[in-house]
């Protein structure tokens, strides 16, 4: 549960979204004053604490600012006067190399606390003003919404005969965002000019990486052209303002009605459902792209008829299924074996020779696992995913138990689905289902 918002800070961002909503073309140019409010600055910092993360170049901690001799008041309200004073100058942002499930790496840019809190203050003052603005077809990063109900958008369309698809894939989304572009749309609505500097000088902030020797270099600052660093708590809110143009387009050229092609945005992700004409639709997002500065990865980008053949979404697989007990064919939705096989993986980094904790701690944490998995895939035809699930949980678990206990053989008999499930209390997510399908029937 996310960290309940201050009555005061609340009635703020009523005001801003009430008035932005009521004049499309207002410009607000009192607002730095209000990111730099005592309540304002400890609330953003309650949250970024929640949020948890590592520490940045400065390898400042929340424990270390915690534990300081004038404590997180001080702390605070030095970070209130370097922004009064205009003199709150961010600090490189230290890129880590994040592993990919399907292989590769992506970077990883981890601001400084101090300026993840400065720019938490921002984003609690401004995104009720563009969230004013905002498509309801853009899912990504907003509040009140998620990547479940872009999933459930794709699959009613797809229900009510939109099965042409445009399955889209942006090359690079977060890196390739044009600065000047940015900076644009976000002045259509923000005059501030002090508010205008910050957001710009977050854009330009260089970039430590350390190479295999470990030397550290700096890249990026003043420089920089392109990109809003993944790992900012400013940087969803920026590339879903700079998104919003390319809906604001489709819109515009009337091409909701004009192809019966409807956009489904999350974050970067993004396809459109059609009745027919998915390659005139593809040919818009191409030249509509093009002018945005961004560029598609044609390689992972297709049009496909989702009776006929699949396409993946957020995780989801949509396309033709089949009836079990029938035989017969249907358009569904249901966990990706992607998903699945990197659940698998990840459910290996508990279950591991070298995991030594008490049984008790094992169990709680695979059922967290479990649980928080099932709480996203909750979607479509889930009895296949989630029986995958369990039998590999099983084996796993199994085979942990016999390797911790020395056990010979495989360890049916002494560690038993009775004894997984009803003696140490691991989940089954078989029996969510069922009794998931039981509630919707009564």
């Amino acid at each position: 549960m996310g960290l309940a918002t201050p009555e005061r800070i609340r009635t703020l961002q009523r005001k801003l979204y009430v008035k932005a909503k009521g004049e499309p073309d207002f410009r607000f140019y009192l607002l730095y004053d209000k990111v730099r409010r005592a309540d304002i600055l400890e609330h953003a910092y309650r949250l970024c604490r929640a949020n948890g993360g590592a520490a940045g170049v400065d390898r400042e901690t929340f424990e270390g600012i915690e534990s300081r001799e004038d404590g997180l008041e001080g702390w605070l309200g030095i970070l209130a006067t370097e922004l009064r004073e205009e003199r709150c100058r961010p600090q490189a942002v230290r890129r880590v190399m994040i592993p990919k499930p399907d292989g590769g790496e992506r970077p990883l840019g981890i601001p400084t606390i101090r300026d993840r809190v400065a720019q938490q203050a921002a984003k609690l003052v401004v995104e009720p003003i563009f969230e004013a603005d905002f498509e309801p077809n853009a899912y990504g990063y907003r509040p009140k919404r998620g990547a479940l109900d872009a999933v459930n958008e794709v699959r009613a369309s797809i229900s009510r005969g939109e099965s042409h698809v445009v399955d889209a894939d942006f090359s690079r989304y977060f890196d390739t965002i044009p600065h000047p572009e940015l900076m644009r749309s976000v002045a259509r609505r923000v005059s501030d000019r002090k508010m205008l500097h910050l957001i710009k000088m977050w854009l330009k902030a260089p970039v430590e990486e350390t190479d295999a020797e470990g030397r550290k270099t700096l890249t990026g600052g003043s420089g920089s052209k392109t990109g809003t660093p993944q790992g900012g708590v400013v940087s969803p809110l920026l590339a879903n303002i700079y998104i919003h143009r390319l809906l604001k387009a489709w819109k515009k050229f009337d091409l909701e009605t004009k192809l019966r092609a409807r956009i489904i945005n999350y974050a970067d992700d993004l396809v459109i459902v059609c009745r027919g004409r998915a390659e005139e639709a593809l040919s818009w997002l191409r030249w509509i792209t093009a002018k945005l500065g961004l560029s598609l990865n044609e390689a992972k980008t297709r049009v496909c008829d989702a009776e006929r053949e699949s396409f993946d979404f957020l995780g989801y697989t949509f396309g033709p299924m089949v009836f079990r007990r029938t035989g017969k064919t249907y358009v569904g939705v249901t966990p990706s074996k992607k998903r699945v096989k990197r659940f698998k993986k990840s459910l290996r980094t508990e279950l591991h020779v070298a995991n030594h904790a008490p049984l008790e701690e094992v169990v709680v944490a695979v059922n967290r696992k479990l649980r928080g998995w099932s709480r996203y895939f909750s979607i479509g035809t889930l009895e296949p995913a989630y029986r995958t699930v369990d039998r590999y949980t099983e084996a796993l678990f199994r085979q942990f138990l016999v390797r911790r206990h020395k056990v010979p053989g495989r360890g049916n008999r002494p560690f038993s689905n009775r004894y997984l499930y009803e003696e140490l209390g691991l989940v089954r997510l078989d029996d969510r289902w069922r009794m998931s399908r039981l509630h919707a029937l009564t």
